[in-house]
């Protein structure tokens, strides 16, 4: 009985932890910036608008790990991308952006991901997976989590920042072995 209770409690702090973790914003900087040999990508320079923009993201109150926001900038347009598990944070996702100094026109092209029990268990399965792994302790402990988890219809997505290739094979192989996964496309970048 104290097992079954432990256990209990120990969702039940996950899934708050979840649902208030924050997760990086990644901006599509042009042209593309292409990998060295290593599959290291150079970090991008943000110019001033895109920091507003990515911090407007961020503070976003119902970000989570399992939802991507990426955005372009072009002049004072801003192309808002990605997945997200709500529709509500697709539509703050826009009002944000919308309000930052500089920024007239926002096209939100921000996909709601389809409400799915098989798809939350697959959330939270391949998040216990990945950041439950000792060799990924670091970026568990990070108060934005770079890995994000992306779970349509049984096909998971990884995106984000990891520091080492092998920190990218772990995170695709642990996903991978998650019971209901159909595929996983690991769009993980080695960040130098």
């Amino acid at each position: 009985m104290k097992n079954q209770t432990l256990y209990w409690l120990n969702g039940v702090i996950l899934v708050f932890v979840l649902a208030f973790a924050p997760v990086t914003v990644q901006a599509k900087v042009e042209p593309i910036i292409t990998a060295s040999p290593e599959g290291n990508i150079p970090a991008p320079v943000l110019s001033p608008k895109e920091i507003a923009v990515c911090h407007a993201l961020l503070m976003l109150p119902y970000y989570g790990v399992f939802d991507n926001l990426e955005f372009r900038v072009d002049g004072d347009k801003v192309e808002l991308l990605g997945q997200v598990t709500r529709p509500v944070l697709a539509s703050d996702a826009q009002r944000a952006v919308a309000q930052v100094s500089g920024v007239n026109q926002v096209i939100n092209h921000v996909e709601v991901l389809p409400l799915s029990p098989n798809d939350d268990r697959i959330r939270l399965s391949v998040y216990r997976k990945v950041y439950g792994s000792s060799s990924m302790l670091p970026y568990a402990v990070q108060p934005v989590p770079p890995i994000r988890i992306i779970v349509k219809n049984g096909q998971v997505t990884l995106e984000g920042v990891v520091s080492r290739p092998m920190d990218k094979i772990l995170a695709n192989m642990e996903a991978n072995s998650v019971a209901g996964v159909f595929s996983v496309t690991n769009n993980l970048h080695v960040q130098s």
